[in-house]
Order: C-alpha cells, then sequence, then structure tokens
C-alpha cells in the first residue's frame, strides 16, 4: 500500500508566504544592485579616463563605508568569531581593495558598453561555472549554449581590438573578466560565511581601507586637488555612498534571499544599463559590432545563469542555498 503524497506535495502556507516576501526582497535589491553598477561603470570609467588618483578613489569607496558602519564592525569585531579566516581573506580580496584596482585599471582600457559585458555581464557566467566545478551542479542543454554564446560574445568584442594591434588595449579588457571571476568567487564565498549583509560589507570595507591607506599617503593630497571639485564631489557619492555601501549590503541582501547563483544572474541586466547611461556622461555610443557582442553576452549569461528559467522560481532555492 502506498502513501498519498499530496499531503507533502505542496509547501504549508506560511513557508510560501515568506519563499515570496525573501523573492520580492532579494529581486528588489538585486535589481538596485545592478542600476548601481552601471551608474559606478561609467562613473570608475570617466575617473580613468580623467586621471583621478586611484588610490584616492578606493579610499573612497572603502574608507566612507567603514566609517558609516564602524558601529557593526566594531561590534562584530573585523574577524567574527566562527567565521574560518580563508572566508575572511576571500571576501575581502574578491570584492575589496584588490578587486577595486583590478576592475578600476581594466576601465580604462574598455568603453562603459564593452566593460559593462566584461564585468557585470560575465560574473553569472563565472558563478554558474564555480557552482558546476565545486558542487557538481547539472548543467541542461540551455545553461551549456549560454556558457558557450557567452564566451564567443566576449571574443566578438574583444577581437576587433586584437586584431587591430591594440594588443595593450585587448589585454586590459581582459582585466575585467578576471574581475568578474573575483565577484563570483566572493559570492560563493560570501554565502558561506553566513555573515549579515551590514556585518559582511563592514568587514570587507575595513580591511580594504587598511590595505588602501598606505597608497593614499605615496599619493599625497595634491593629484586629488587638482581635479575638479563637482568631479571629486560625484566620486564620492558613486564610489562611497552607491558603490561602497548601498551596492555592497544591496548585493548581501540578495545573496542571502535569492541564493548565489539566481543574485548573480541580474548582472546580465548590468550592460545594458551601463551602455545606456554612456550615451549621455561619456558620450560613447558603441558601435554595432560591439552591440552584437553584447545581445550575444548578455542573451548566454541569461542562458548560463538560469535566469530564463523564471526569476520568481524557487524550486531549487534548497539546492542553491545549501551549495553555497
Amino acid at each position: 500500500m502506498t502513501a498519498a503524497p499530496a499531503e507533502t506535495a505542496t509547501p504549508p502556507a506560511p513557508q510560501r508566504s515568506a519563499a515570496a516576501r525573501d523573492t520580492l526582497i532579494g529581486t528588489a535589491a538585486a535589481l538596485v544592485v545592478v542600476t548601481i553598477w552601471g551608474t559606478w561603470i561609467v562613473g570608475t570609467r570617466f575617473a580613468a579616463t580623467a586621471e583621478l588618483p586611484l588610490a584616492w578613489l578606493a579610499l573612497f569607496r572603502y574608507g566612507i563605508p567603514a566609517l558609516v558602519l564602524a558601529p557593526v564592525w566594531l561590534r562584530s569585531g573585523p574577524l567574527p568569531m566562527g567565521v574560518p579566516l580563508r572566508l575572511i581573506a576571500l571576501i575581502v580580496v574578491c570584492s575589496g581593495a584588490p578587486f577595486f584596482a583590478l576592475v578600476a585599471v581594466g576601465l580604462g582600457f574598455a568603453p562603459a558598453a564593452e566593460a559593462g559585458v566584461l564585468l557585470p555581464g560575465t560574473m553569472g557566467l563565472w558563478a554558474a561555472l564555480l557552482t558546476k566545478l565545486i558542487y557538481k551542479e547539472r548543467f541542461g542543454g540551455a545553461r551549456v549554449l549560454g556558457i558557450a554564446l557567452s564566451v564567443a560574445g566576449v571574443v566578438f568584442i574583444a577581437m576587433p581590438t586584437l586584431a587591430g594591434g591594440h594588443l595593450m588595449e585587448g589585454a586590459g579588457r581582459l582585466l575585467l573578466p578576471c574581475g568578474a571571476f573575483l565577484w563570483a568567487v566572493y559570492t560563493l564565498a560570501y554565502r558561506a560565511t553566513g555573515l549579515p549583509p551590514l556585518v559582511g560589507a563592514g568587514v570587507i570595507c575595513f580591511w580594504s581601507t587598511l590595505m588602501v591607506i598606505p597608497f593614499v599617503v605615496a599619493t599625497g593630497l595634491e593629484p586629488l586637488l587638482s581635479q575638479p571639485t563637482g568631479a571629486v564631489i560625484a566620486q564620492v557619492v558613486i564610489q562611497g555612498l552607491l558603490s561602497g555601501l548601498v551596492s555592497l549590503v544591496g548585493y548581501g541582501v540578495a545573496v542571502s534571499r535569492l541564493g548565489s547563483s539566481r543574485a548573480a544572474a541580474f548582472s546580465s541586466l548590468a550592460p545594458a544599463l551601463a551602455a545606456l547611461f554612456a550615451i549621455p556622461v561619456l558620450g560613447e555610443t558603441p558601435p554595432a559590432v560591439v552591440i552584437a557582442g553584447v545581445a550575444i553576452t548578455v542573451l548566454g549569461v541569461a542562458l548560463s545563469s538560469g535566469a530564463l528559467r523564471g526569476i520568481g522560481r524557487r524550486g531549487r532555492a534548497g539546492r542553491d542555498g545549501a551549495a553555497t
């Protein structure tokens, strides 16, 4: 005699309500984050081309949030109890000052539309690949196709530059997918720490500020004072308040509520936003070949990350949460 499966097929109403609430909050946080990412790409691209001092930009990004979040990380300690040191090191290196330096240099070589694809546009791809490698997640045909399209799109964007003999620019562009890989590692490592978003952001910003201070001292104040006041204020807002504080906390919320791979899937929206913002701010209108590469890569990332299976589905949330 077999037991009727109907009783356990549908989760209880409180569970469904909590899952729906998590999805709504996580989705809202992820949308705010990708909008800030698009703004940050354009702002940092402007700073790189205007030769604003990199050390000061990094201090804005991590020092301001470190001060704002001081009550949080002072309470938890810079090394929260119960969190392995290797995980603390991973989240600091992969989303902190080393990540920022790598990406800021790369943004000096790539227009905003290309940077949007090569950086946040490939984060979901890297997250999917790491999940496959570490947690042995099975990939269906759509995800395999998505990975192939993502790689093809990145090559499509980089090839004209390399074919034109601009090897340094081509190499510089490759720093951006390397930065995307670091962020994907951070996504998995942060989930494993179990830290609340504010605590995680505070710890990252504290250690990153310590890393940056010697470079700020070596750079001195003069390079910063030589810049237009409006440009400096804009960088304080973009780097310190929006990117350093709001997006870092918001991404932590998205990962906590949605899981790592689903949160990373939203990064496929950032390339279009960066390209759109760059037109009025930087005067960068991407050529047709780059637009084609952007479209191919965004489609590939959406497929490989699982975004096209439905943002609202939580059918595999338990597996995702357990894995990350």
